[in-house]
Parts: structure tokens; C-alpha cells; sequence
């Protein structure tokens, strides 16, 4: 069953291992085949031309192809890096469009950097020879019409990848390929494990803060929340209000007890940003958890709005852990499923609550708290 999803787990793993190195790589690849295929219609068009007004341009491909590489890798590592920085710190909440617009602006103002070193290249006359066999005439004219050939294909490449980036971005590492080739078409069965985490106190919060504010705050939240995503191999499934679901292939969450670790990674990095949000909210978060895991459904739904969703038993076990926290006083319970998997470290207080009845379900749940020393 695994195997089924092994691309998907192997893009996650390595993604959360290099960040940096993974996203320069994916744009990097993009623009190596945009760079292609530009070779290619240049080259097609030049052989109508040449057919329609029986004239001889006879190009030679590799010349050509290796060019497009070597800028294809020197505009998308560029890109890539400053694209991977500028997300994390400037384009983290602006709009989606702006995001698109701004680097659609700066990859063009990079484009007329290259440009330049292309026209050094190519104003001698024998390194043009190199693409084209017959007598080539290469002036200022030529180059301007190169010019606005490269800027308008590149602009509208730009925005093409910056949209496929985001919309890979919303799904998550590894999850585009496969829903672009249908294979959520038809439900699938995976072993997952799920944790429902929402904020503790959240109605006399909303009252203290006020309803903008409070919002402002639940951002925030979820945006630190995000920064422990990738160490911890988690995925986000949903937002719903104040409450986050996060999940793991069972495999993925069970590996260095990254499942159980997310939970205290976030409550660490809610407490690194203590002086900010006393600073903007007079309080600090808190959030309470459950955790559970086992066979689940995965399909792609809805036709206005397109999702992957999850069915089964599974989550409804883990939301109604989630449900009993508040009962038990406690802020992080996991099913006796999951912790016999995942067996937490010594750095780790673990509580049994024993076999308890939860709400809707016919048979009990060993369940057991946990806390970190």
C-alpha cells in the first residue's frame, strides 16, 4: 500500500531535509524545459520560413539545446534562490497576485541582465555560427527583436510557473504530479495518522481580542505552526476556524516519533515568540491536541472547488480525543494505537487514561496523555 505513494512520501522527505535545495532544483528544471521548448518553436518557425519563402536556415540543434540549458539552469537557480528568500520574508502575506506580479517584474529585470551577457556572447559573429551553418548578420536590430521575443515569452513563463508554484505550494510536496495523472480520481486506501489541534480558550480570547484581531492572531498562529511543518515531515489537511488538522503518512509520523515531537516543536516555537505575541496580543497561545491513526480513504472531490479528502473512522476517533482534552485536563492525548507504535522517549511524561468512551463511537479507546519533562 505504501509503495502506491511512494513518490509523494519520497518528495515530502526531501523537501524537509532541503528546503532550499529542492525548491532551486524544481525551478531550475522548470525553465530548462521552458528554455527547450522556446529552442524548439524558434527552430520550427525558422524552418517555415525558410520552406514558405525558399530561404536556407539550417540550424544546428545541440548548440542550440545546450544554450537553453545553461540558461534555463542560470535563470532558474537565480530565481530559485532569491524566489526561496523572498517567500520566507517579503512575500509571506501579500496576496497571492502580487506574489505572481512581483516576480514576474523581477525575473524580467533579471531577464535584461542576461540579455546583456547574451548580446557580449553573441556579437561574435562566430559564436552565432556556432548555432547556424549559413552566413549569419547579427546587429542591433536583430538583438531587438530578440529582445522582445525572450521578454514576452519569459513574462508569460513567469507567471505560467509562479501559479504552478503556488498551486503546488497549496497542496503540498509531491501531491500535484500524482493529481495531475488522476490518481485520486478514484478513492484510495492509505495508512495515515491524523492530529486535530486547536487554540485553548478560544471564545474568551475572541472577546478579549475582538473579532479582527483575533483573526490577526489565529494567523499568526498558524503561520508558526507552518515554520515546524518541513522538520517534522507534517502535512497540513485543513484549516477549519481555530483549529488545524495535520497528518502524516503512518510510516512518515511513526519515523523519530515525528508525529508526538510536532506537538511539543510547536509549543516551543509559540514560546521562542513570547516577547511578539505579548507584545501584539497580551497573551500567549496554547493549543490542545489529539492524535490518532489507522486506514483512510483518500479522493479528489468537488468540481467548483478541488480538494483531496480524507473518510474513515480514523479522523473521527482522532477529532473526538481531540474533544475529551478539556475533560481530562489535559492538552495532548494519543491513542493507545499510536503510542504503542510510536513508543515516546524518556524525555516524555506519559499518562494511561485507560479504556474511555467517547462520544459516538461504539467501543471504547485506550487513550493516554502525554507531557514534556
Amino acid at each position: 500500500m505504501e509503495k502506491r505513494f511512494e513518490y509523494t512520501t519520497l518528495a515530502h522527505r526531501y523537501t524537509a531535509k532541503f528546503p532550499l535545495l529542492t525548491y532551486v532544483g524544481i525551478q531550475a528544471n522548470f525553465w530548462i524545459v521552458a528554455n527547450i521548448l522556446l529552442a524548439a518553436i524558434v527552430a520550427l518557425q525558422s524552418m517555415f520560413i525558410g520552406q514558405v519563402f525558399g530561404i536556407s536556415v539550417s540550424a544546428r540543434p545541440w548548440p542550440t539545446l545546450l544554450i537553453a540549458i545553461i540558461l534555463g539552469i542560470l535563470y532558474g537557480v537565480t530565481l530559485g534562490v532569491t524566489g526561496y528568500y523572498l517567500d520566507k520574508k517579503v512575500f509571506k502575506k501579500l496576496s497571492l497576485g502580487k506574489v505572481i506580479l512581483f516576480k514576474a517584474l523581477g525575473s524580467l529585470a533579471f531577464l535584461i541582465l542576461l540579455l546583456w551577457l547574451v548580446k557580449l556572447t553573441l556579437s561574435d559573429i562566430s559564436a552565432w555560427r556556432m548555432i547556424y551553418a549559413t552566413t549569419a548578420k547579427f546587429n542591433e536590430s536583430s538583438l531587438r527583436y530578440l529582445f522582445y521575443l525572450l521578454v514576452i515569452y519569459y513574462f508569460f513563463m513567469t507567471l505560467v510557473i509562479s501559479f504552478i508554484n503556488q498551486v503546488n505550494k497549496k497542496y503540498g510536496p509531491g501531491v500535484l504530479l500524482p493529481l495531475l495523472f488522476g490518481r485520486y480520481r478514484n478513492p484510495r486506501e492509505e495508512e495515515r495518522i491524523f492530529m486535530f489541534m486547536d487554540l485553548k480558550s478560544s471564545t474568551t480570547i475572541a472577546e478579549k481580542l475582538g473579532h479582527l484581531k483575533y483573526s490577526s492572531f489565529i494567523r499568526d498562529c498558524f503561520m508558526d505552526i507552518n515554520e515546524v511543518l518541513m522538520p517534522f515531515r507534517a502535512q497540513v489537511y485543513q484549516y477549519v476556524g481555530d483549529e488545524i488538522v495535520v497528518t502524516w503518512p503512518e510510516s512518515e509520523g511513526i519515523k523519530n516519533q515525528f508525529c508526538i515531537n510536532f506537538y511539543f516543536a510547536c509549543k516551543n516555537q509559540f514560546r521562542a515568540k513570547t516577547a511578539y505575541y505579548l507584545k501584539n496580543y497580551d497573551l500567549l497561545p496554547a493549543f490542545k491536541a489529539g492524535i490518532h491513526g489507522g486506514s483512510v480513504t483518500a479522493v479528489e472531490i468537488g468540481e467548483v472547488k478541488r480538494d483531496i479528502a480524507y473518510h474513515g473512522d480514523t479522523l473521527n476517533t482522532a477529532a473526538r480525543i481531540r474533544s475529551v482534552c478539556n475533560e481530562y485536563n489535559k492538552d495532548f492525548l494519543v491513542s493507545e494505537y499510536i503510542f504503542t507504535k510510536v513508543k515516546p522517549g524518556h524525555h516524555i511524561k506519559t499518562e494511561p487514561l485507560g479504556m474511555i468512551q467517547l462520544k459516538g463511537k461504539m467501543a471504547k479507546v485506550g487513550i493516554v496523555s502525554l507531557e514534556s519533562i
